[in-house]
């Protein structure tokens, strides 16, 4: 069984908006504060926003009030709402969940969705 399962990424044009899914187990989903990463060929993986188990969220600065993170635990879905595209938003988005139990970090990667914004 996939542990994540991402969807939404597409083309759009830029000033446009894309909305990313990603579906987990409940037993992942549950425990874990979850992420997207966005990453180029050649560059590293890069943090977009993050969401913790209680609601509490982060964002990069280069999609802040822009691009706003959200879980809902009905679901076992974390969602990705972005605004405003631009042309270097364009990356494969990842999806992560991660928690720690007795001292290990758990940590699970979606296999990745492509976001392209045309200018």
């Amino acid at each position: 069984q996939v542990p994540l399962v991402e969807s939404g990424g597409g083309l759009v044009q830029a000033g446009g908006s894309l909305r990313l899914s990603c579906t987990a187990s409940s037993s992942i989903f549950s425990r874990s504060a979850m992420g997207w990463y966005r990453q180029a060929s050649g560059r590293q993986r890069e943090l977009v926003a993050t969401i913790s188990s209680d609601g509490g969220t982060n964002y990069a600065d280069s999609v802040k009030g822009r691009f706003t993170i959200s879980r809902d635990s009905a679901k076992n879905t974390v969602y990705l709402q972005m605004n405003s595209l631009k042309p270097e938003d364009t990356d494969v988005y990842y999806c992560n969940a991660g928690y720690s139990n007795n001292k290990i970090r758990y940590t699970y990667w979606g296999q990745g969705t492509q976001v392209t914004v045309s200018s």
